[in-house]
Order: structure tokens, then C-alpha cells, then sequence
């Protein structure tokens, strides 16, 4: 945005009534002139159309991975260089992708800045996030391109023998590309990163877009060093035990340590620290209120998708401005909702039905 665009934003913001007249005569620059930056900041989406109406509406932008997973199930016990009897199923997948669709189920508006490939893949990805609601139109498309692949062949006990990730294409996001999405990313209430994007992608973003707050999805405990260096940049964090005690410097070996770990994270600038514990609940800590908050058990199907269905929630509950122990009752409601069903997204994610699972508790 150049510093005159900048001016005229500053004063629609004051009166999104004012004319195009009025704008030339404070500025002191002819009205065809407002008119060519009237249309740049529309085409940049700080704006939209006639009326000034500005680009600040509730939703959540999500910088992250998009991918398609394919999981081979054998039949019977796993023969090694032979065909195996069995199914096949496919599925999307990817932590920012993840995040947003049970936002998007969750009635929340959310845009995802992603990148995808030209191929069959890319296209699922993009129609399957139509039907739920979920906005891949700021998604960077590659043309000769594959997208993002997750392939993995279980035995018949359900673990898993052998996988590979073709995930390379999560380089082609450039900062140059991300430039491109200033206005989108600045004018969303959250901005949830997770750590599949490059390194130097994530820094920039923090670094130069301060209207937002941002979110951090570690991913994994490899993916997660990305951030050790920015890691008070953000306003909310969900890291393991593991994750936390690498992204802290401090071993963990006691609940003492856990504290500590989070009071390092917020003396660093983090707003809200909470670290899964696995069975033992979530330790959490504002500055104002701590302690491990334990949900109640229920039956799991599938753990895949408990912890971006969390982190989904603390998006919704910080859109909605919910008290910290009500955020950990909702999270923890997406994340049990979620292991109940055999699939990464329970397709009954629903306000509906997370109130519902809030009045079992």
C-alpha cells in the first residue's frame, strides 16, 4: 500500500460515507486521482466496491499445508515385494487445511493460503473446499505441479509399514507470493500459521503484518524449530511436551517444567501458551490463569485430527471472545468430537453438536 492509498484508507475508515470529492479537497489532489487509488485499494482488497464497504469482516485467514492422504489397508498380515489383498482410501488432509475446514463447519469464515498442484489432487481440494465453505481462492495454484501427497500402507493390525511424503511443493511459497496476500492476511481477525510452509515464509509474515493475530500450529517436533527464533511473535501457541521443551530450551521432565516452559513463552511476548499433555489434559496459561485442564474421556476411534480440531477451536472461542476456561471446554469438545469418528474430520463437526457435547460434560 503506497503512503497516499494509506491516507485515503485512513479517512473512508472515519467516514465510510465520504465522497470521492471530498477525499480530493483534504488532500488537496484532484478527484480523478482518488479514483485511481480508490481502484488499487479495492483490486488489493482493502475495500470493496462502491460504498467503501471495508475489507474487516470476522474472518480467519490460515497460512499452511493442503494435501491429499492415501492409506493402503491390508487384509491380511503384509507380504513384503507382493501384491496385497486389502482397501484403499483417499482423503484431504494437511494441518492448515485441516484447521480450516472444521472452521468452516464451524460456520466460521475462513480463507486459506495454501499451494496446490494443476493435477486431479488439486482439483478435489479445491472442489471438496466449495461444498464445505472453505475459501481456497487466495490458494497458490502451480501448473505441472503435484500436490501435496501423504502415502502410507498399514497392516492388518492398522499400524503403519511404510509411508512416503511428497511434500515439496510447499517451497514453491514464496515471500514474493505472499506480498501479493498482505491485504487478506492484515485484515483477518486470526491468522493461524502452522509450520509446513517455508521458514523464511513464516518469518516474514510475523514480522511484517501487525494487524492480526497470529496462531501457531507446530505440526511436529522437526517442523517446529522454524519458529524457536520468532516464537513471541505469536499470540497463541499449542506445542506438545516435546515441542514445548524445544522451543523453550528447557527440559521437561515434571509439571514444574511444563510451567516453566510456558512462563518463558509468555515473558517472550506469547499471549496464550497451551501445551497437550496427551492423556494428562492441556497445561495452560494466560499470565492471569494456569493449571491442566483434563476433559473427559471418551471413546476414540481415530486420534488423527484431535489436535487441528483443538486448535480450531481456540480460533472460534477467541473470535467469540470466550473466557479461558470455556475456550478449553470448547477446544476440548471439537478435539472429542473429532476422535469419535473414523476419519481426520468428523463430517458432524457442527455448532449444533459441539453444545450438545458441551451439555454431556
Amino acid at each position: 500500500m503506497t503512503n497516499r492509498e494509506e491516507e485515503i484508507l485512513n479517512l473512508i475508515k472515519q467516514n465510510p460515507l465520504i465522497s470521492q470529492n471530498e477525499l480530493a479537497d483534504i488532500l488537496n489532489i484532484t478527484r480523478s486521482s482518488v479514483g485511481v487509488h480508490i481502484g488499487n485499494l479495492i483490486k488489493k482488497g482493502y475495500i470493496s466496491g462502491r460504498g467503501y464497504v471495508l475489507n474487516q469482516e470476522n474472518f480467519v485467514c490460515i497460512i499452511g499445508g493442503t494435501n491429499v492422504d492415501i492409506v493402503g489397508f491390508s487384509n491380511d498380515n503384509l507380504r513384503l515385494h507382493d501384491s496385497n489383498p486389502g482397501n484403499i482410501k483417499f482423503s484431504l488432509g494437511g494441518v492448515g487445511r485441516n484447521i480450516g475446514e472444521n472452521l468452516a463447519r464451524l460456520d466460521v469464515d475462513t480463507k486459506l493460503i495454501s499451494v496446490i498442484g494443476s493435477d486431479v489432487y488439486g482439483q478435489k481440494v479445491v472442489d471438496e473446499g466449495r461444498i464445505i465453505g472453505l475459501d481456497f481462492d487466495h490458494t497458490l495454484k502451480l501448473d505441472g505441479e503435484t500436490t501435496s501427497v501423504y502415502m502410507s500402507v498399514l497392516n492388518s493390525d492398522g499400524d503403519m509399514q511404510v509411508a512416503i511424503s511428497s511434500m515439496d511443493i510447499y517451497d514453491k511459497m514464496t515471500i514474493e507470493y505472499i506480498k501479493t496476500k498482505r491485504a487478506v492476511i492484515e485484515s483477518s481477525r486470526i491468522c493461524v500459521i502452522d509450520t509446513n510452509i517455508p521458514k523464511d515464509v513464516i518469518e516474514y509474515v510475523v514480522t511484517n503484518f501487525k494487524n492480526t493475530k497470529f496462531f501457531l500450529d507446530t505440526v511436529s517436533t522437526t517442523k517446529a524449530m522454524k519458529v524457536k527464533d520468532i516464537i513471541h511473535k505469536f499470540h497463541t501457541i499449542k506445542p506438545n511436551r516435546i515441542e514445548a521443551e524445544i522451543l523453550s530450551g528447557i527440559k521437561i521432565n515434571s509439571m514444574e517444567d511444563v510451567e516453566k516452559a510456558s512462563e518463558y513463552f509468555l515473558k517472550g511476548g506469547v499471549k496464550r501458551v497451551f501445551i497437550s499433555l496427551g492423556e494428562e489434559g492441556v497445561y495452560y496459561n494466560n499470565g492471569t490463569e494456569k493449571g491442566i485442564f483434563t476433559p473427559k474421556k471418551v471413546k476414540m476411534v481415530n486420534a488423527n485430527g484431535a489436535g487441528d480440531a483443538f486448535v480450531a477451536g481456540l480460533v472460534y472461542s477467541e473470535l467469540n471472545e470466550l473466557e479461558l476456561q470455556d475456550t478449553l471446554k470448547f477446544a476440548s469438545a471439537c478435539s472429542a468430537l473429532t476422535v469419535e469418528h473414523k476419519d481426520t474430520i468428523n463430517p458432524n463437526m457442527s455448532l449444533e453438536n459441539i453444545n450438545k457435547k458441551l451439555e454431556e460434560n
